[in-house]
């Protein structure tokens, strides 16, 4: 606590913080737009899945973090590689799970909507995104940790500033408190950013738990 007390009282911990959060935040909203875009256009034309979803699926099997040399080569070590880097971490679980939410759609709901004629526009406000939103909800909870994962990692890749870059100095110093320190602080994140979505999640969906009870 004295520790995480100095780090705070020399401004340190609230610099490198924000930076922290910037990236994250960045490669974050990047992700997931990407992720939502790509499932919704695998998930609504049949071409767009032939297309979209198998170098989708291979990316998934390779983690974000092993294209980091390449990365790193054709983007330098600045800030673009790092958001880039974060992107990767969370597009493909927002994709997985948005792509997964459109194609277990309720059939009686897409029936419903063809009877009613509904028109495009309509028909992807009315039953796709509601349809799409479980699904949706749970990507997000992998994409908040896989942010933070992925920051763990780049920021310590020649960075100047952030919590990652904060604890590399510490250790080159021999500073454990303060990598303990920038330990939990990681950890607090993650579990903050994913009380933030589960909390959206209970919100959103409250109807299912009503029509449940």
């Amino acid at each position: 606590m004295s520790t995480a007390g100095d780090l705070i009282a020399d401004g340190r911990l609230q610099d490198n913080l924000a930076i922290s959060a910037r990236r994250a935040g960045l490669g974050l909203a990047i992700g997931t737009v990407l992720g939502t875009v790509l499932a919704l256009v695998a998930g609504l034309s049949r071409w767009g899945e032939a297309i979209l979803d198998g170098p989708i699926q291979i990316k998934r099997a390779i983690p974000a973090l092993a294209l980091l040399p390449l990365l790193v080569l054709w983007f330098g070590i600045g800030e673009q590689m790092k958001v880039i880097t974060i992107t990767l971490g969370v597009f493909v679980p927002v994709y997985i799970h948005t792509h997964n939410g459109l194609r277990t759609i309720d059939s009686r709901y897409v029936e419903l909507g063809e009877s009613l004629r509904l028109r495009r526009a309509a028909f992807i406000r009315r039953i796709v995104l509601p349809g799409a939103l479980p699904g949706f909800l749970l990507g997000m909870r992998f994409a908040v940790v896989g942010a933070w994962l992925s920051l763990v990692v780049v920021e310590q890749i020649n960075s100047t500033s952030g919590i990652g870059y904060m604890m590399e100095l510490a250790r080159e110093y021999g500073q454990t408190d303060v990598i303990i320190v920038g330990l939990v602080l990681y950890g607090l994140l993650g579990l903050l950013s994913d009380g933030a979505v589960r909390l959206a999640q209970r919100r959103a969906l409250s109807w299912r738990r009503t029509l449940a009870d």
